[in-house]
């Protein structure tokens, strides 16, 4: 995604007018003074930035979720991903974030007909037997319609909202702006790194956005577990299937939230809850791809104890480093080994060179003390995240953002569990399937295919590095070698002083303009009205327009 455009600014303006007008009501308008968005897109001439406090009633995160909720189903949808990263914002608005409802008005059955049409170049009537006109689910990026094929098989029509696309990709484009103007003039946003999360949710809003994409995933998962039974992945219908509609089998469970009626059913919730166990260890330990949005709404419960997960949207994919990461950070931590799990971070390069071995290794102690060995009714999930997001804010640990990911859908699951069986000890139970997967790297086939890969790097080093010599000697004797030098913390000094510039520019043309008009009075010169000239007149009266306009800002701005 591009930075700031200005021609992008002027063709989104009446967005950005409702963006930044719903941040000012939810009492951000500080904020945004600070980030000098005045300055690049032309929002008129009232008054923005008003410096009337927030609502003290409600917190800054609560606000958020407010604003977020009446800018629409894209920024609700924002937000919904941003909760299932952690650790890229704080955890009080995680929390938030993880309330916001995902359930909108369905759009009207006329537009899904002309959606299906226009992707299949078909009417409904000749792909579908059956077509229920009333969605089973509705989203801010889709609708489910139950439906059976022309072959009578019963299935689960996805259908995208029309015009989510563009709509999405604007308010993207918006919040990238503003994303780099907190960063820019906001100094103390930058440890959340607000670029990044925005840069984050646009890769996942376009996976989300692809519903080809989606199918291809549940091909993947279900090739994963094909030898599992316990789990079951529903069908994909390709000749109905496009990159904004997609049909599945239809899946008929039980939400896995909804433990009594589990156990009316004759299921047994201890047993789901160590399928869902194996689940989760063979998803991140075996395939390294895992469902990243396992939310109670998208896991069901079928005859025989088995566990059906829908929506597979949103993935994450594990590279290797990553899975050993995961891996050592687990053994070290179920063994209440600090000192190991610092040498991994080291080993790993989490953490600087300037960090406090000591103070970390301190800090992760007191928090494995607090949760180590405990079942899941005993953790207080809040608490942990908020925890795990001090120290890893106050030691300046970057994990990269699968692992965010990850983290998030972990916790999901320990949610699920918990209320099936509180005493399931899910940290426990993975940890056989994390230590045959620490083990992997002995294996003498791990062994030769690192060394391979080492070598190769060796190789690629000394044939490079003769070259590389070359091209700086050759840019030396050039003069061509430059040294870039990048201020940080000016960017407010440097706002002010725009501003101040501004303010004496402005003062110099309303001083010319007077100057002239009294020369003109002087000169008795032009038309005039009762003995007085007319272009004189009116240029006091734009003087003196201008002079209190001038005046006004000046008041309001507090700097007087």
């Amino acid at each position: 995604m591009p930075g700031i455009e200005l021609a992008r600014s002027y063709k989104y303006l009446g967005r950005y007018r409702q963006v930044v007008g719903v941040l000012i009501k939810h009492g951000f308008g500080e904020v945004l003074d600070r980030m000098n968005i005045a300055g690049y897109v032309q929002l008129g001439g009232r008054r923005l930035f008003s410096r009337k406090p927030p609502d003290t009633t409600q917190s800054w995160p609560e606000r958020i979720r407010l604003a977020l909720e009446e800018l629409g189903p894209s920024f609700v949808k924002m937000g919904q991903i941003m909760s299932t990263r952690p650790f890229l914002i704080p955890p009080e608005l995680v929390n938030e974030l993880a309330k916001l409802q995902d359930q909108v008005a369905p759009f009207p059955f006329e537009e899904v007909k002309q959606a299906i049409k226009r992707e299949f170049d078909q009417p409904i009537e000749e792909l579908f037997s059956e077509f229920d006109e009333e969605p089973i689910a509705a989203a801010s990026l889709s609708q489910v319609h139950r439906a059976r094929t022309q072959e009578g098989v019963e299935v689960a029509v996805k259908v995208q909202r029309p015009g989510v696309r563009s709509v999405m990709e604007k308010d993207l484009s918006i919040l990238r702006d503003l994303a780099t103007l907190l960063e820019r003039y906001v100094p103390e946003s930058r440890q959340f790194e607000p670029i990044a999360v925005v840069d984050e949710l646009w890769k996942s809003t376009k996976k989300e956005i692809d519903f080809s994409a989606e199918a291809r995933n549940i091909e993947v998962f279900a090739r994963n577990f094909e030898d599992d039974d316990r789990i079951f992945v529903p069908d994909v219908f390709w000749d109905l299937t496009t990159s904004r509609i997609l049909t599945t089998e239809f899946i008929h469970g039980i939400k896995i939230s909804r433990k009594e009626e589990l156990e009316k059913s004759g299921l047994d919730p201890a047993e789901l809850t160590r399928v869902g166990g194996d689940l989760v260890a063979k998803q991140v330990f075996v395939h390294g791809f895992f469902h990243a949005d396992p939310h109670p709404g998208n896991l069901f419960a079928l005859p025989g104890n088995r566990i059906a997960a829908v929506d597979f949207g949103m993935m994450g994919k594990l590279s290797r480093s990553s899975l050993e990461l995961i891996a050592d950070m687990l053994i070290a931590a179920t063994a209440d080994d600090t000192r190991r799990l610092v040498h991994v971070l080291q080993n790993h390069e989490l953490i600087g060179d300037n960090i406090r071995v000591a103070t970390l290794e301190a800090d992760l102690a007191l928090f494995l003390q607090r949760f180590h060995g405990l079942p899941l009714a005993k953790i207080n999930m809040r608490a942990m995240m908020s925890d795990a997001f001090e120290v890893l804010t106050t030691h300046q640990i970057k994990f990269p953002p699968e692992l965010m990911m990850l983290g998030k859908a972990l916790v999901t699951y320990e949610e699920v569990a918990r209320g099936l069986n509180p005493e399931y000890n899910f940290v426990e139970e993975l940890r056989p399937t994390v230590e045959k997967f620490a083990t992997r790297k002995f294996e003498p086939k791990s062994i030769l295919h690192d060394l391979g890969n080492y070598i190769v790097d060796v190789r690629d080093l000394m044939i490079n590095v003769p070259f590389e010599l070359r091209r700086v000697v050759r840019n030396l004797r050039r003069g061509e070698l430059s040294i870039a030098f990048q201020h940080r913390g000016l960017e407010r000094l440097i706002a002010e002083l725009e501003k101040a510039s501004n303010r004496i520019a402005f003062a110099l043309i309303i001083a010319s303009i007077i100057v002239g008009s009294s020369l003109i009075m002087t000169r008795n010169f032009g038309w005039k009205i009762y003995g007085v000239p007319i272009l004189g007149l009116i240029g006091f009266i734009v003087a003196g327009v201008l002079g209190l306009w001038l005046a006004i800002a000046i008041l309001r701005s507090g700097k007087l």
